[in-house]
């Protein structure tokens, strides 16, 4: 049976999103976490926290392609400078990205965004990330902070001497 992707599903999700304490929300197109291919919506707001992390495991890519907004992947090192910035949208020139294995990244927006992402599964929520050890965990106090640093953070610096 085809699957279809319509407005109303992006309104949804942005609506699901701002009701969110993430302020973020999801809609999975895979049919299970077992599947080889996960594949899903994103709805992300400005003021969603994404700590940095890196999916470790040899076969772990990601995909991200933009369909509504703009969002930027922040690349860093394992010290946690940012070696590259880019950004996916309309206004830029690249609408999307795979980002290899073992590769520190986050996501940020400045206006709401809705991206479509697929990795390899399945998933297996315990360990299907590795976050940096100098990024705050989702809901400390310093979050806030951090995430304002992320977004205005150049090439060449980390979030320690931004």
């Amino acid at each position: 049976m085809m699957k279809k992707f319509d407005l109303e599903l992006l309104s949804e999700l942005r609506a699901q999103a701002e009701a969110s304490p993430r302020r973020r929300a999801h809609h999975n197109v895979h049919e299970d976490y077992q599947q080889v291919v996960q594949r899903l919506f994103v709805c992300m707001l400005p003021d969603s926290y994404v700590r940095p992390h890196r999916h470790s495991d040899a076969h772990k890519w990601e995909f991200f392609m933009v369909v509504d907004g703009c969002l930027e992947l922040l690349f860093f090192d394992d010290a946690g400078t940012l070696t590259e910035r880019l950004a996916l949208g309309p206004g830029s020139d690249c609408l999307g990205v795979e980002i290899p294995p073992n590769t520190w990244h986050a996501t940020v927006c400045h206006a709401p965004v809705t991206f479509v992402e697929v990795k390899q599964g399945p998933y297996e929520q315990t360990g299907d990330k590795d976050f940096a050890a100098w990024a705050p965990v989702e809901g400390d106090e310093a979050v806030p902070r951090f995430l304002e640093n992320m977004k205005v953070l150049r090439p060449g610096y980390s979030l320690k001497t931004a």
